[in-house]
């Protein structure tokens, strides 16, 4: 085989920059691994939390412009624009580039930005909006599990930060505490002492409210995939896995009505409450537990995202994007 024909069949290398790792167990590394093994067949992959400027590389997906920043002006500084790939996630959109120098520069450094629902695309400013591409995460659907009738299990997936704004649960938590066939199972790594303090008194304090700390992630899809309903109450996010997650297992949302909620769920959806609003949180529950036709308007909207979320439309995107930028030999 001649030399050229090797270098024209050899796949192409494709480095991926996740500032969080497999023992984060976070969004940045789900997304990263799922990458992985989306892009494999297509490009020899490897997933590092900081990229040193290695010249193997032919393309590189960075996520969280300002988190990755360092490898992505890395890139720059070597390759210019040329293959360069950056996904944004909530902190990014809906903090970061507002004010923080290294984020903005990352946004104009990429060749392509990815966001990861529809209404990321109005966060950004206009300038970079025609190299942006709206490319919907995906996950292995998983079979609808019996539900007692006994009571509504609640689960809330959310590590312990301000972000995931937990201290809305705990409110309606409180709210709830005459509500005993409402149980509320709260998943999440103690990551702030304050909240994880707060966590511990409120399950001290009402007994339906139960905080299990870290899971692994089949153990936490599983009690995703137990619940009656999944409790979703972020100030902000990019494109929250664990809605897809849930939707996928069958499972009804009750969410924040922030952008990031509202792209993957639909501005429609009628499981929204106001941000930071426990009573509103509180009341949407009750009427879950009592109000059967509300609980099927849930699952039914649910179920029409339900085919948005699949491995083969992410593929599809990501590859669009990166066989666009690759350049042959």
């Amino acid at each position: 085989m001649s030399q050229a024909h090797t270098r024209q069949s050899k796949k192409p290398t494709l480095v991926i920059v996740s500032p969080a790792l497999a023992r984060a167990n976070n969004g940045n590394w789900q997304t990263a691994k799922r990458y992985r093994q989306l892009l494999q067949a297509h490009f020899q992959v490897r997933l590092v939390s900081e990229w040193h400027g290695e010249q193997s590389d032919d393309l590189m997906i960075a996520l969280h412009a300002r988190r990755s920043h360092a490898s992505i002006a890395a890139w720059h500084g070597l390759r210019g624009s040329s293959g360069l790939v950056v996904v944004l996630t909530g902190t990014d959109l809906y903090r970061d580039i507002q004010h923080d120098t290294q984020a903005q520069q990352s946004l104009d450094m990429a060749a392509r930005l990815v966001v990861l629902q529809p209404l990321g695309l109005d966060a950004l400013p206009a300038s970079v909006r025609s190299k942006t591409s709206v490319v919907l995460q995906s996950t292995t659907p998983r079979r609808t599990l019996p539900k007692t009738s006994r009571c509504v299990r609640a689960v809330m997936v959310g590590h312990l930060r301000d972000e995931k704004s937990p201290r809305t649960l705990f409110e309606a938590a409180a709210l709830l505490s005459q509500h005993p066939d409402i149980g509320i199972e709260h998943i999440g790594a103690e990551l702030d002492p304050v909240l994880a303090t707060l966590a511990h008194q409120t399950a001290a304090q009402y007994p339906h409210y139960q905080f299990t700390g870290a899971l692994s992630y089949p153990k936490t899809r599983h009690q995703i995939q137990r619940a009656h309903v999944l409790v979703h109450t972020s100030v902000m996010e990019g494109g929250a896995h664990v809605l897809m997650e849930a939707i996928c297992s069958g499972v009804p949302v009750i969410a924040s009505r922030i952008a990031g909620n509202m792209g993957m769920l639909g501005a429609d959806y009628a499981g929204l409450f106001p941000v930071g609003d426990a009573r509103a949180l509180a009341d949407m529950l009750i009427r879950f537990r009592r109000d059967v036709e509300f609980a099927s308007l849930l699952k039914a909207q649910c179920a029409a995202r339900a085919p948005l979320f699949s491995a083969e439309k992410e593929s599809k995107g990501l590859l669009t994007i990166l066989n666009s930028l690759k350049e042959i030999p």
